[in-house]
C-alpha cells in the first residue's frame, strides 16, 4: 500500500503517478479484426431475433453481426447508425448484460451471449475513425428547431431534424456539448475524449449548430424559443439531486456531496493526481452512479470504499455485471441500509450513521438498530430530480414531464425526451430512442401531416 493512501482527509496524490493511467484505461477494448470474426460466427442470425426486440433503438443486430461477419464493418455501422446515431457510445455503456445479451438465444441454450455491445462498438469504431457519414441533408426546409440539451436525447432528435432539412440549434448550459455521456459517466467507460468525437461524428451532417453556457430558466425562455423557432425539443435531463434527509445533512460543508458532481469533476480534470478524494468513503444509494462513483473513488486510491443500499441487491437499479465490477475492484456492498445522521467534527464529515431497513407490507421500514461507519467523504447517488426553471408551464408526471407516445407536451410545438420526462430511464439508449422519435413527430409536424 502505498504512502499516499494512507494520508487522512480527502487530499489529491494517493497513488503513485503512472497508476492513474492504468488505473482509468479503457473498461473494455476494442476486438480487433480475428475476435469480431469469431464472436460474430457465434450468432445464429434468428428471425425476429429476440435480441433486436430488446434493444430500446430497434437496431438490426443479426443484420450489423452477418455484415461483420463477411468483412464489412462500414455496413454493420450503417445498419447501426440508421436506427442509433449514438451507436458508439452505447455500445460503451449500455447494460447490454440486461437488454439484447440477456435476450440473446446463446444466453438461454449456453448461458454465454453473443457479445453484441462489443461487436457494435467494433463496427462503429471503425466509422467513426474512417469518418463515413452514411447521411445526407435533404434539401433545407427553412424551419427552424431549438433543441435544448445537448446529450442523448438532444443530439439523436438533432441529427434525424437536420436529415429531414430542417435547421437545428442546439443549447446547453454546460461549457462543453454532451451531456451525461459527458460529464456523467465513469472514465474508464469512454477514454480519449470520446465524447466530443461523437458530438462532433453527428452533428459532421450539417445544419445543426451549438450554443453553449445558454440554461433554460436563465439564458433562454420557452416563450423566447417559441417566438423565433417553428418547434422546441427539450432533453434537459435531471439538473437536481436528491436529499438524503438524513440529520446533520444540512451542516456538512465539508465532506458531503452528490456522486454525479464528483464524476463531473474527475471526467473534466486534466490530471486525476490532483483531484482530491478521501481514504474512506461511503456512497449512498444502488444504481449505475453509485457504481460508478465508488469504484472511481477506489481507483483514485481511497483506501475503503462501500457502498450503502437501503433494499436487497435484487432491488438494484446497478445490472449484475456493474456489482460484480464494483466488488472486483473492491468495493463493499452493504443491502438493507439507509442514512440517518451524517457525523460532522466543524462540518468536515467524520462518518455516517445508517438504520438497518426491511421490508413489511411491501413498505420500507426502519428497524430501530443502527450502524456507523467512518468516512471522510459520503457521495448521494440516490436520483435526480427535475429542476422546476427547466419545466415552467409543462404539464407534470411522477415529478418529470408528462408526453405521449410520440413525445409531444401539453404545449402546442413542445417535444420532450430523455431522463427529463416520465417515460424515461436513466438509460443512454432509451434517450436516443425518444429523441429520434420525437423528430419523427415534428417532422411530420412541420410536414403538415
Amino acid at each position: 500500500m502505498s504512502e499516499g493512501m494512507l494520508k487522512q482527509g480527502i487530499v489529491p496524490g494517493r497513488l503513485e503517478p503512472g497508476q492513474y493511467a492504468r488505473n482509468f484505461s479503457d473498461l473494455h477494448p476494442r476486438l480487433d479484426k480475428h475476435e469480431a470474426f469469431v464472436e460474430a460466427d457465434r450468432c445464429y442470425f434468428c428471425f425476429d431475433a429476440p435480441c433486436m426486440h430488446a434493444c430500446p433503438t430497434s437496431i438490426d443486430i443479426p443484420m450489423f453481426i452477418r455484415e461483420i461477419s463477411t468483412d464489412n464493418p462500414l455496413g454493420a455501422a450503417e445498419t447501426i447508425f440508421e436506427q442509433n446515431i449514438l451507436g458508439g457510445m452505447c455500445a460503451r455503456v449500455c447494460p447490454t448484460e440486461q437488454l439484447c445479451e440477456e435476450a440473446c438465444v446463446r444466453m438461454e441454450a449456453e448461458g454465454k451471449p453473443v457479445k453484441i455491445g462489443q461487436l457494435q462498438r467494433y463496427a462503429t469504431d471503425i466509422a467513426m475513425e474512417e469518418n463515413a457519414q452514411f447521411f445526407e441533408r435533404a434539401p433545407s426546409t427553412g424551419k427552424k428547431i431549438a433543441v435544448v440539451g445537448a446529450g442523448p436525447a438532444g443530439l439523436a432528435a438533432a441529427h434525424r431534424l437536420a436529415v429531414h432539412g430542417h435547421d437545428v440549434t442546439i443549447y446547453d448550459a454546460r461549457p462543453k456539448a454532451g451531456g451525461l455521456n459527458e460529464y456523467g459517466i465513469a472514465t474508464y467507460k469512454t477514454p480519449d475524449g470520446f465524447a466530443q468525437a461523437e458530438v462532433e461524428y453527428v452533428t459532421a451532417i450539417g445544419g445543426i449548430d451549438i450554443e453553449l453556457g445558454q440554461a433554460l430558466g436563465k439564458e433562454l425562455s420557452l416563450e423566447g424559443l417559441l417566438k423565433t423557432h417553428d418547434a422546441v425539443f427539450l432533453g434537459v435531463g435531471l439538473g437536481g439531486v436528491n436529499a438524503l434527509r438524513a440529520e446533520g445533512e444540512s451542516t456538512a460543508d465539508d465532506g458531503l456531496a452528490a456522486a454525479v458532481d464528483f464524476i463531473s469533476e474527475l471526467r473534466q480534470s486534466d490530471d486525476l493526481s490532483k483531484l482530491p478524494v478521501g481514504r474512506r468513503i461511503v456512497v449512498i444509494g444502488g444504481g449505475m452512479t453509485a457504481i460508478d462513483a465508488a469504484v472511481q473513488s477506489k481507483l483514485l486510491g481511497a483506501e475503503d470504499v462501500t457502498i450503502c443500499y437501503r433494499r436487497g441487491q435484487e432491488h438494484m437499479n446497478a445490472s449484475g455485471f456493474e456489482q460484480d465490477l464494483a466488488a472486483s475492484k473492491g468495493v463493499r456492498i452493504r443491502h438493507w441500509l439507509q442514512p440517518k445522521r451524517i457525523l460532522t467534527e466543524n462540518g468536515r464529515v467524520t462518518g455516517i450513521e445508517l438504520e438497518y431497513t426491511t421490508l413489511t407490507d411491501g413498505r420500507l421500514v426502519g428497524m430501530g438498530h443502527t450502524l456507523t461507519l467512518p468516512a471522510d467523504q459520503v457521495f448521494k447517488a440516490i436520483g435526480q430530480t427535475l429542476e422546476d426553471e427547466t419545466a415552467a408551464g409543462l404539464a407534470l408526471s411522477g415529478g418529470r414531464i408528462a408526453v405521449d407516445a410520440e413525445g409531444r407536451t401539453s404545449r402546442p410545438g413542445v417535444w420532450a425526451g430523455g431522463d427529463c420526462i416520465d417515460k424515461g430511464d436513466d438509460l443512454t439508449v432509451t434517450a436516443v430512442a425518444q429523441g429520434r422519435d420525437a423528430a419523427e413527430s415534428i417532422h411530420r409536424y412541420l410536414s403538415g401531416n
